[in-house]
């Protein structure tokens, strides 16, 4: 199986080919170039893989939880390169594709949603795919909690971003914190090819992103209230 896997979830730029197993990959630090930076790194891929879109099985996106922008960005791209060679899509969950960068069974992922709030999950490994223990939500530090019994692993920037409130609350219930993780495309590559396996491939009208948030900024007063509560 052939994929190709973009991510513009976060202030990272992603793009990697899954090439029956094998992954070739590039990430940069783009800040907000991430639409001038994507397209030339699918293009250098494919050119080194001597691969053309219309050889590829599929193309996955990172579809959320993250950055507003972003998450459109991957998503549009996908659907323009999908459309134009006539390709299924499948959208790979970002906080998932940071438990797959861990080496642990159980794993709590945290990512910066900025505003003074999280996006987090809770996973399981069973066998070569992720159980879902905790759905993907939008929430304020003091929300995020542990679930259950057993060794967990905290793993995402949230670790750095508020980790004045994450830390003390969940240290003990942590074996360890790897906060240098994000999403990338690398790691969504196997989460797509199993995606792809499972028959999850759709038409690329339908991709969209998850957002979570559905308000991008707060007013005056909105403001004002979550600095007094």
């Amino acid at each position: 199986m052939k994929l190709l896997v973009l991510d513009t979830s976060t202030e990272w730029c992603s793009a990697a080919l899954w090439l029956d197993g094998r992954i070739q990959a590039r990430r940069v630090l783009a800040e907000q170039r991430h639409s001038s930076l994507l397209l030339p790194m699918v293009d250098d891929l494919l050119r080194e893989s001597a691969v053309t879109l219309r050889q590829l099985d599929g193309i996955a996106y990172g579809a959320g939880p993250g950055s507003f922008t972003g998450l459109r960005i991957a998503c549009a791209v996908t659907q323009g390169l999908a459309l134009g060679a006539d390709l299924p899509v499948a959208g790979v969950s970002t906080l998932e594709s940071i438990a797959e960068q861990t080496d642990a069974q159980r794993v709590l992922t945290v990512l910066d949603a900025r505003m003074a709030e999280v996006y987090w999950a809770a996973y399981r490994r069973d066998g070569a795919d992720w159980h879902t223990v905790s759905e993907p939500q939008l929430a304020l530090p003091e929300s995020v909690a542990v679930p259950g019994e057993g060794d967990w692993v905290g793993a995402g920037n949230g670790f750095v971003a508020l980790g004045d409130v994450l830390r003390p609350r969940l240290a003990a219930r942590l074996a360890r914190i790897d906060d240098t993780l994000m999403p990338d495309a690398a790691a969504m590559a196997p989460l797509a090819a199993r995606a792809f396996e499972r028959g999850e491939g759709q038409d690329a009208a339908l991709a969209a992103p998850i957002y979570l948030r559905d308000k991008v900024a707060l007013t005056v007063d909105e403001r004002r209230a979550r600095r007094s509560a």
